[in-house]
């Protein structure tokens, strides 16, 4: 119990130190390695081959995903993009129609941009689970370990994929190179991604 009050105490003060190094980073640099990642992305041989990618739309601390997410429509893949349940852990991945449906999209209380709760849209799980997931995070080790925002979405859905589908979906982490960190703390519940793309990767 003790050990797991430590990783809960750690997480939080990396949280709130990772808050502030993004806070930090200008326009330009954030579009600059944004850039830099989409680049690494097209070339990567899991985003080539895969048909059914989920990516999450970017908030202003993370990396910029809309030049691969344009990208996944121009190469004829499926997009899928999270639907986040509020109340709870539970998110689900929806599918986008286009790019340009994106600036329709409502925004959350948290500021997010995602489609309606009472919008019927295909959910990636139930009709043929997903090849790749773009996984966002506030931060990560060279061991591929992340550190969330705290609510469990990705870790919980991850679960799932594993639950529905036979192959197991590649989770690829978008981050800044100040979101590597030396060590994340981490629990039992954590999922590890399977490589984290950053600058330097």
């Amino acid at each position: 119990m003790a050990a797991a009050v430590a990783v809960s105490g750690a997480k939080r003060s990396l949280r709130a130190e990772l808050k502030q190094r993004l806070r930090a980073l200008s326009a330009e640099e954030r579009l600059r390695q944004s850039h830099l990642l989409a680049q690494k992305v097209f070339t990567h041989n899991e985003y080539q081959k895969s048909k059914r990618v989920s990516i999450f739309l970017s908030m202003p601390d993370e990396i910029e995903t809309e030049e691969i997410i344009k990208d996944i429509f121009r190469q004829g893949k499926t997009c899928f993009i999270p639907r986040y349940q509020l109340q709870s852990n539970h998110m689900d991945m929806v599918k986008l129609a286009s790019p340009e449906e994106i600036a329709l999209l409502p925004r959350t209380s948290w500021n997010i941009q995602q489609p309606g709760e009472d919008e019927v849209l295909e959910e990636a799980l139930s009709t043929g689970g997903l090849d790749l997931i773009f996984v966002p995070g506030l931060g990560f080790d060279k061991q591929s370990n992340r550190l969330g925002r705290g609510k469990g979405y990705y870790d919980a859905y991850l679960k799932r994929c594993l639950q529905s589908q036979d192959v197991k979906p590649y989770t690829l982490a978008l981050a800044f190179k100040e979101q590597i960190c030396l060590q994340v703390p981490v629990n039992e519940n954590d999922v590890k991604v399977d490589e984290v793309l950053y600058e330097d990767s």
